[in-house]
C-alpha cells in the first residue's frame, strides 16, 4: 500500500509545474513541509513490515530528493524568465547625466593652438623631466645664469663633474624646441603647449608649477617683421579685432634682439582701468629673435638661416580672458568654479 502511494507522488513530482514564486512555495509546503505528504509518509514508515523497510526508505529518499530537485528547477526557470537583466545596456551611463565643461586652462590652451595652427604652425612636444643641457646649456643659458640656481629650478639630480647632466624639472617648454631642432632642418615652424615648473611661494600671482605655450619659425630671411605680423594677428584673433600691440625691449638669452608684448586692455580698451593699473596695456608674452648661438648649438647654420621665438604663459592669458583674480582656482578643482565655464567652448 505504502509502495503504491510512493509511485503515485513520483509521478506527480515529476509533472509538477508552476507559474510564479508563490505557486513554487505551495508546492514546497504541500511535499515538504513538516506537515506535508514526504514527511507524513516518514511518520508511516514505522508501520511498515521489517522485510520492506528497505525498499521503502529507499524509495522514500529517492521521492524527497526528485520533490527538492524538482522545485530548485522550477525556482531557476520562474527567476530566469523574470529576469529582465539581459535588456540592460551596461555600457549606459546611468541618468541623468550631469554634464561637464572643459577646464578653463585647456579652453585657453587649445584657442591658442589653433590661432596657430591656422598660421601654419604645428604640435611639438616634449619632456617635462629634461637634463640642463636642453632646458639651459643649448639655449644659451650662461653657467652663472640664476634660472640654474636651486631657488628657481627643482633639481631632480645633479652632476658635479658634468652640469648639463643635471636632470629637472623644465621651467620652460623652450627645451621642446631644442630637441626639435636637434632632429629637424630649416623650415621650422612649431608651437610648444605644456606644464612647466619653477620653485616659486604659492600664491594669488604665482604658483610652483603653471602652462606655456612657445613658438618659433627658423628659414631663411625671416626678420622681426615676420614676428610682429605674426603676434598680432594672434592678439586681434585671441582679444578681438581691435585689439593694439607694442613690443618693449628685454632680455632673454636665447634670443637677441628680445622683447616684451603688451596688448591694449582688454577691459578699458587703452584708456586705463584697475586692472591694467590705469597704463592700458597688458602684458602677455616674451619674444625675439632666434640667438646665433642657440642655432648653432642645436645643428642650424646661422649664416643661412634666421628665426624668431615666442612664449607666453596660458595661466595669463586665461587671467584676462575670464578675470580670474587667483591663480590658485585654476588647480584647485572647485566644481563651483568650473562650472562657470560649462558655455566656453
Amino acid at each position: 500500500m505504502i509502495l503504491e502511494k510512493i509511485e503515485a507522488l513520483l509521478n506527480e513530482v515529476n509533472d509538477l509545474s508552476a507559474q510564479n514564486a508563490e505557486e513554487i512555495e505551495q508546492l514546497r509546503l504541500k511535499y515538504l513541509s513538516k506537515k506535508g505528504e514526504i514527511t507524513q509518509l516518514m511518520a508511516d514508515f514505522r508501520n511498515v513490515a521489517a522485510d520492506q523497510k528497505k525498499v521503502v526508505g529507499i524509495k522514500i529518499n529517492e521521492l524527497k530528493q526528485l520533490a527538492q530537485q524538482r522545485i530548485n528547477e522550477l525556482k531557476e526557470q520562474v527567476e530566469t524568465k523574470n529576469d529582465d537583466s539581459q535588456d540592460i545596456d551596461l555600457t549606459r551611463t546611468p541618468y541623468p547625466i550631469r554634464l561637464g565643461t572643459r577646464h578653463p586652462l585647456t579652453i585657453v590652451k587649445n584657442q591658442i593652438i589653433d590661432i596657430f595652427s591656422r598660421m601654419g604652425f604645428t604640435l611639438a612636444e616634449g619632456p617635462e623631466i629634461d637634463d640642463d643641457l636642453h632646458v639651459f646649456t643649448k639655449l644659451n643659458f650662461a653657467a652663472d645664469h640664476p634660472a640654474r640656481d636651486m631657488q628657481d629650478t627643482f633639481f631632480i639630480e645633479t652632476n658635479p663633474n658634468d652640469v648639463a647632466k643635471n636632470v629637472i624639472l623644465r621651467s620652460h617648454t623652450s627645451n621642446d624646441q631644442a630637441h626639435y631642432m636637434e632632429t629637424h632642418q630649416p623650415p621650422i615652424r612649431v608651437i610648444c603647449p605644456g606644464r612647466v615648473y619653477r620653485n616659486e611661494a604659492i600664491s594669488a600671482r604665482a604658483h610652483c608649477f603653471f602652462h606655456q605655450v612657445e613658438g618659433l619659425y627658423i628659414d631663411k630671411n625671416v626678420s622681426f617683421t615676420d614676428l610682429k605680423q605674426v603676434l598680432l594677428t594672434f592678439a586681434r584673433e585671441m582679444f578681438g579685432a581691435d585689439t593694439k600691440i607694442r613690443l618693449r625691449p628685454s632680455y632673454f638669452p636665447f634670443t637677441e634682439p628680445s622683447a616684451e608684448m603688451d596688448v591694449s586692455c582688454t577691459i578699458c580698451g587703452g584708456k586705463g582701468c584697475s586692472l591694467c593699473k590705469g597704463e592700458g596695456w597688458l602684458e602677455i608674452l616674451g619674444c625675439g629673435m632666434v640667438d646665433p648661438n642657440v642655432l648653432e648649438a642645436c645643428g642650424i647654420d646661422s649664416t643661412q638661416y634666421t628665426g624668431y621665438a615666442f612664449g607666453m604663459g596660458v595661466e595669463r592669458i586665461a587671467n584676462l580672458k575670464y578675470r580670474v583674480s587667483d591663480l590658485r582656482l585654476f588647480s584647485e578643482n572647485d566644481v563651483r568654479f568650473l562650472e562657470e565655464f560649462q558655455s566656453a567652448r
